[in-house]
């Protein structure tokens, strides 16, 4: 009876972790995606030499990134979404950004 049991966990714990593998692939927008997403736009955005701005807020959504915040000006915002818009993973970028000249 042992050997019976043992064999049913053993093809339980097997089934178990073939099915955990499958729960998620990459490149289906999930929580994880989102988040690789907004850490590499951010990342593009503090290393662009052009942009000097700190009050830059990034989210992101079924790879779609929402910037807000506020920058200095008309071409710190056009650059911002810009260098948004070619990371790798991002399907479209909605500018919420404000121009204000007393940004950081």
């Amino acid at each position: 009876m042992s050997i019976l049991k043992r064999t049913f966990a053993v093809a339980f714990c097997a089934a178990v972790v073939g099915l955990a593998g499958c729960a998620s692939t990459p490149g289906q927008n999930n929580y994880f995606d989102d988040a690789m997403v907004t850490a590499r736009v951010k990342k593009a955005i503090y290393n662009e030499p052009a942009l000097k701005v700190t009050d830059i807020s990034v989210k992101t959504e079924n790879a779609v990134v929402s910037l807000s915040g506020a920058v200095k000006s008309r071409n710190e915002r056009t650059k911002a979404a810009e260098v948004a818009r070619h990371v790798d993973g991002v399907k479209l970028v909605k500018n919420e950004l404000k121009i204000d000249p007393r940004a950081q």
